[in-house]
C-alpha cells in the first residue's frame, strides 16, 4: 500500500548479524530513488557496522530520512497508521528472526515488523546465518505463512561480477524491487 502522499517510504532495520553493508547500501540505493528510509539500528547492529564498515552511528543515522532508537516504542513506525511501503531487515539475525515468528513486539523494530505483517505490507527479512538449525527452519516458515519474504542475501552470478561491490549492489536491487520499489534495477536473466 503506498502512503497518501505517494511518498515512497521504507523502514530498514540493521540487527547484528554480519552483512551490515547490505542495510547500509539500502539506505544509500533508496535515497537515491528519492525513497524516504526510517532506521532502526539495534546495540549489535550499530556494532557490527562499526566492525564490517567503521561507521559510527551519527554517520550511520545520517544516511537515513529519519533515524529510530530501537526503545522508541511511540514512533510513528510503530502505528499502523503510519502507511509505508514495505519493511527490510538487513541483516536480519536469527533473534530479531525468532522475535517476529513468534510476535513478540519487545522493541520498535520487532514492533514496526509486527505492523508491517499485520497491515499486510511486504515485510524483507535479510537472513544471515549458516548452516541453519531446525528452529531457524521453522522460524523462517512462520515468517513465510504470515506473508513475509525471507530474503537471503545469496549472489547471483549469471551477470559475472567483477567485485563484492557488485554482488552487493546486485542483491540489493532485487531486494528494493521486491519491496515494491518500480525504479530499482535488478539485473534480469536474457538467457543463454
Amino acid at each position: 500500500m503506498n502512503p497518501p502522499s505517494a511518498v515512497r517510504r521504507l523502514i530498514i532495520g540493521i540487527t547484528g548479524a554480519s552483512g551490515a553493508v547490505y542495510g547500509v547500501r539500502l539506505l544509500e540505493r533508496a535515497r537515491a530513488l528519492g525513497v524516504q528510509t526510517h532506521l532502526i539500528a539495534t546495540p549489535a547492529g550499530i556494532l557490527n557496522v562499526h566492525h564490517e564498515l567503521g561507521l559510527d552511528r551519527s554517520a550511520l543515522e545520517s544516511l537515513a530520512t529519519q533515524a529510530h532508537a530501537p526503545g522508541d516504542i511511540g514512533a510513528c513506525i510503530a502505528s499502523g497508521s503510519f502507511s509505508t511501503d514495505a519493511m527490510i531487515v538487513a541483516p536480519c539475525s536469527m533473534k530479531t528472526l525468532a522475535a517476529v515468528a513468534h510476535g513478540l513486539g519487545d522493541n520498535l523494530l520487532t514492533r514496526a515488523a509486527d505492523v508491517t505483517l499485520k497491515e499486510r505490507r511486504r515485510l524483507i527479512l535479510m537472513v544471515r546465518e549458516t548452516p541453519f538449525n531446525l528452529a531457524h527452519l521453522r522460524n523462517m516458515t512462520c515468517v513465510t505463512e504470515m506473508g513475509g519474504i525471507i530474503f537471503p542475501p545469496l549472489p547471483a552470478f549469471y551477470h559475472r561480477p567483477q567485485s563484492i561491490d557488485e554482488l552487493v549492489n546486485d542483491t540489493v536491487e532485487r531486494v528494493l524491487s521486491s519491496a515494491g520499489i518500480a525504479s530499482a534495477q535488478p539485473q534480469e536473466w536474457q538467457g543463454l
